[in-house]
């Protein structure tokens, strides 16, 4: 069984954006060479999200709004985590209703996704450096 770790490396210039890493994450299957197994995507910040969705301009913008909605980063007084100094509690919020990572298939070395599937890094308190963890294990 072969085991192949890559990290990725983000720091969008805004505090929120949505970024399709599918590519970045088959070119890591391709240079792991296994061809039957699985791949775990995982931010390795509690401040950014992974997640499988559709890749559509309207549907970007509806998860901005409907996340705003659920947690808005103002005031930042409303929220006791900002209290210690931090204005992010929003971000932890909202990193926990998309998710923390997400496990795909790879099938004949690709990606084994229904229609439409792609994997996005979601942002919530950017400008800064973060990670994204890329863990495949198979043959």
């Amino acid at each position: 069984m072969k085991s192949y770790r890559h990290e990725l490396v983000f720091n969008l210039p805004a505090r929120r954006g949505f970024v399709n890493i599918t590519s970045k994450v088959q070119d890591c299957i391709k240079e792991s060479d296994v061809q039957e197994g699985i791949v775990l995507v995982n931010s390795m910040h509690i401040s950014a999200s992974i997640f499988i969705n559709d890749h559509e301009s309207g549907l970007l913008e509806d998860w901005e709004r409907w996340l705003e909605k659920l947690a808005p980063e103002k005031p930042h007084d409303q929220y006791r985590h900002n209290d210690t100094g931090e204005d992010n509690a929003d971000a932890h919020l909202k990193r926990t209703i998309m998710g923390r990572e997400v496990v795909v298939a790879i099938t004949g070395g690709k990606l084994d996704f229904g229609p439409w599937e792609q994997i996005f890094y979601g942002e919530f308190d950017g400008m800064r450096r973060k990670r994204v963890l890329v863990k495949i294990i198979g043959e």
